[in-house]
């Protein structure tokens, strides 16, 4: 159930409107509860606060906080399309929840509703002298927001939609999927061994991309029903209705509904249409890659933006080496049920051969991924090292066909970890 609530409040936060509203919310709670004062006892021990002024400073609140909502939200919109044309159109849903300009139009459209739901209680007799007070206090408190919110939305508003800045928001979301993902390859499950029976078999209910398995109601279910569970897909994969998403096999011959257990699963594994950054750790690898591709075409013709996503791949590689320096054995949570892991090498490809192929004519671009490549090679794990021997020789072999310059080639074959392997 916790994890649901996560899931469900990640997408609810996607969404422009939700922080404005929870503000709004509080903006109306904030403007109401200083009548509470009234009835404290403090009406002796507090200044008079002429009601004008309140009301003069409230207007100024007001008539100013909807013009700079406007400009707000306009200057969001002009970065969500700026990150999307020049980055990737998967970079708008990071773009879209950066926080900093969240809470800068959360707190202009509080501010504005506060200002006006306090007009009205202050013109309608709601406070006396104890309430004005602490209303005054609020109004100048809310002011000091304001202005500190503002300076701080208009550095961000500056580099938000920047392609450098989309970058670094794209590697900083895949870094965090990444690095769950490198603790728990198996999710604290049971990893895939030996044959595993076929015929109880758990169909896709619905095309598109899985998004979330919920392993811990999916454990229930196979403990309540005695089931092993092996599943055929993880965060990121495309399924369709003929696609067998599970097979489970019973502990024992029982009479079970097999349509219910099917069914049941089912509802354990979310389908949606698009891929999402949160436990997909490929999504983040590919969305890079994606800017990395947009660069190199003959349109744009941006090297040094593919030469800096290589970079954002190869600290992304490191990830493993950081793991494997703080090794620790994963506790299997969910032992009824087996996981599939991703191959080493998808995830090189999602990375690096998009690069080789659109950037195999630039020796500039050729000569940062095979360092890169070398980089990568340092880390103590053989797969790694194994795929980098592959994508080091399939990145000359492109080169080789696109770079027409014998001496570009000789620079760049000394570069390359298979030919000293």
């Amino acid at each position: 159930m916790k994890k649901k609530l996560i899931i469900s409040y990640n997408r609810i936060r996607e969404h422009l409107w939700f922080r404005p509203f929870l503000f709004c919310l509080l903006s109306v709670a904030g403007a109401l509860i200083a009548h509470q004062a009234d009835g404290i006892g403090i009406n002796d021990i507090v200044p008079n606060i002429d009601k004008e002024s309140i009301g003069g400073l409230l207007d100024t609140i007001a008539a100013s906080m909807l013009v700079i909502s406007i400009f707000a939200v306009a200057s969001m919109l002009s970065a969500f399309s700026s990150a999307s044309s020049t980055a990737t159109p998967r970079s708008f849903k990071i773009v879209v929840t950066d926080d900093v300009s969240q809470n800068a139009l959360s707190v202009f459209i509080g501010a504005f509703i506060f200002s006006i739901v306090a007009t009205i209680a202050l013109d309608n007799g709601y406070y006396e002298k104890a309430g004005r007070f602490i209303l005054f206090l609020f109004t100048l408190i809310l002011f000091a927001i304001v202005i500190l919110t503002f300076l701080r939305w208009v550095d961000r508003i500056s580099r938000l939609g920047r392609l450098e800045h989309t970058i670094n928001q794209v590697e900083t979301v895949a870094s965090k999927s990444l690095s769950a993902y490198i603790k728990n390859p198996s999710l604290k499950a049971l990893t895939i061994n030996g044959i595993f029976p076929n015929e109880n078999a758990v169909m896709a209910n619905s095309i598109g991309y899985i998004q979330h398995i919920n392993l811990e109601d999916l454990q229930s279910l196979a403990e309540e029903f005695e089931l092993k569970i092996r599943l055929n897909c993880i965060p990121g994969k495309f399924v369709h209705s003929n696609f067998a998403i599970t097979h489970f096999v019973m502990d024992k011959n029982k009479d079970i509904d097999i349509d219910n257990i099917r069914k049941g699963i089912n509802n354990t594994i979310l389908v949606g249409q698009t891929r999402l950054f949160d436990e997909d750790p490929r999504f983040g690898l590919i969305s890079l890659t994606e800017i990395a591709s947009r660069a190199l075409s003959p349109g744009i013709n941006d090297p040094g933006t593919a030469i800096q996503i290589i970079g954002s791949h190869e600290r992304l590689f490191f990830l493993w080496n950081k793991e494997i320096e703080n090794s620790n054995e994963t506790e299997v949570v969910y032992n009824r049920i087996e996981v599939p892991e991703i191959s080493m090498e998808d995830f090189f490809d999602d990375a690096f051969r998009p690069i080789a192929r659109d950037g195999a004519d630039n020796i500039e671009v050729m000569l940062r991924l095979q360092k890169a490549l070398n980089s990568i090679a340092t880390i103590n794990n053989l797969d790694i090292k194994e795929n980098v021997i592959r994508n080091s020789r399939d990145a000359y072999e492109r080169a080789q066909k696109a770079i027409n310059s014998e001496h570009d080639l000789n620079i760049l074959e000394k570069q390359c970890i298979f030919k000293n392997e």
